[in-house]
């Protein structure tokens, strides 16, 4: 005797919104209908993103005479304001990290959108000191939830053929977050803008609600049936299909295979072994590449920078920042068709020198403390931040997941994150404090140093990773090894 568990109305609403939309005559495919039902995961990475650009307009705002605040807010807050949110993100990545393997995926993305919530909440209460920090650091939990969480959720409950579409979604989410409120700080007031961005997490708790915990970890906690009905739900199936049991078994084998490890046991493994040891140095060396081009030291005070570039071209300095938001997007766009063209490690190297090109132009335009080629720091930003966002943010996740395989990925992830937070605090906060101390112009020509330090350190030591299976990558880590070796010897 079967026993059939009743879903909720909303499962079936779903199940006959989804049908309905296949056979309408634009979207031809339930892949299409999927994606615009799951698209909604990557709200809080959106969020995220305006956390990061509302900086750039408000922050010379909150200095100037017609803050929001009862007095100018001092250069040194806004320098905190910045640091704050990857100071906390350090450690919750791995808070993040915990809750995902305790909690599951669904209450790590929801807590996500509540910090952010609570984030825009307390800037909408106060404008005091205390809650300007307060309220920025809440943003790491953001950056640890968008990072830790929304991939992995994302990659649990797609079907293969839309599973990279739906992952590139990450980055493009955060670079339009960027975009939206570098437009929003232009053209509307301080609350007016606090009070959209507050709208954003807010509806994704509220429509978040109706998506189901994974398959993946339902079946990891023993519910069985509970795992059978979201898959039937996601799949836009009914539970009794064949394709849905088939589709649990598939997972069900995948569960059995996997051994549960332990992070400190697994980090252990990594740096006991010469060769994924040195996988792991690429990573981190790769990451300070990554994190210290200057880029989201740019995005977070473009409109400072542009206002010490002086007024020579007829935009307002939070007009140019938005053109740098509009770069962004286009770079995240292209980068997924770049990286497959070219190959990960000439197009790591190529922007990693372009970066560090154009910065130095930069730092010279500044040094030189003329107003003459006026288009020259919005175009050499604009390269920058293409050159980041096409090549030097996600050629380092690609080539470290192909450096690494499942057991140690977490773990590996989990440092990186955490590690790059810690390095853009440091840089953010000493940014504007050592751009008065010393000129902005060092500050650049010092991004420009670890831009093309980097590039030689990735044209001798980084393999390229392309349509190389993991024991290929391996081998020509043992063969960069042996050769260096071999050099120290004749040495």
């Amino acid at each position: 005797m079967r026993i059939v568990i009743r879903l909720p109305a909303s499962y079936y609403n779903r199940f006959h919104i989804l049908r309905l939309l296949s056979t309408h005559p634009t979207l031809q495919s339930t892949e299409e209908a999927h994606l615009l039902s799951d698209s909604g995961v990557v709200l809080p990475v959106f969020s995220y993103g305006t956390g990061v650009g509302w900086m750039s307009p408000m922050g010379p705002l909150l200095m100037s005479n017609e803050s929001p605040a009862e007095q100018p807010v001092h250069p040194d807050v806004v320098s905190w304001m910045a640091s704050a949110a990857y100071l906390v993100g350090t450690p919750a990545v791995f808070l993040f990290g915990y809750i995902v393997d305790n909690y599951g995926r669904k209450k790590a993305l929801m807590l996500t959108s509540l910090s952010m919530a609570v984030c825009w909440s307390l800037k909408l209460y106060s404008t005091e000191t205390w809650a300007l920090i307060t309220a920025r650091a809440i943003v790491g939990f953001g950056v640890s939830g968008s990072y830790v969480v929304t991939p992995l959720y994302i990659k649990e409950i797609s079907e293969d053929s839309i599973r990279g579409t739906l992952g590139s979604l990450v980055v493009l989410s955060q670079n339009l977050g960027n975009l939206a409120v570098y437009l929003l700080g232009e053209y509307l007031s301080y609350h007016a803008t606090l009070w959209i961005c507050l709208a954003v997490p807010l509806i994704h708790l509220l429509v978040f609600c109706t998506m189901p915990e994974t398959p993946s970890f339902l079946l990891k906690t023993g519910k069985v049936e509970e795992a059978r009905d979201a898959l039937a739900w996601l799949r836009c199936r009914q539970v009794t299909d064949a394709a849905v049991e088939s589709e649990l078994q598939l997972l069900l084998l995948e569960l059995e295979h996997s051994k549960p490890t332990r992070f400190f046991s697994t980090f252990k493994d990594i740096v006991s072994n010469k060769c994924t040891f040195r996988a792991f140095r690429i990573t981190l060396i790769i990451t300070v590449a990554r994190e210290l081009c200057g880029c989201l030291a740019v995005l977070h005070f473009a409109s400072t920078i542009f206002s010490k570039a002086g007024g020579g071209l007829a935009l307002t300095p939070n007009q140019q920042a938005t053109i740098l938001g509009a770069v962004q997007l286009v770079g995240s766009c292209t980068a997924s068709s770049l990286v497959e063209k070219t190959g990960r490690k000439p197009l790591l190297g190529m922007t990693c020198l372009v970066s560090g090109i154009a910065l130095t132009v930069l730092g010279g335009w500044f040094f030189a403390e003329t107003e003459a080629v006026a288009w020259l720091p919005i175009c050499a930003l604009c390269l920058c931040i293409y050159c980041d966002a096409a090549g030097l943010q996600p050629v380092p996740f690609v080539i470290m997941t192909e450096m690494f395989s499942f057991q140690h990925r977490g773990t590996v992830t989990s440092i990186v994150i955490a590690f790059a937070c810690a390095l853009v605090s440091i840089e953010l906060r000493v940014f504007q404090p050592l751009s008065t101390a010393v000129g902005i112009f060092l500050v650049f020509w010092l991004f420009a140093g670890v831009c093309i330090i980097s590039t030689v350190y990735i044209a001798l030591y980084v393999p390229e990773t392309k349509m190389k299976t993991m024991d290929e990558i391996h081998e020509l880590l043992r063969g960069k090894k042996k050769d260096e070796e071999s050099a120290v010897t004749k040495l």
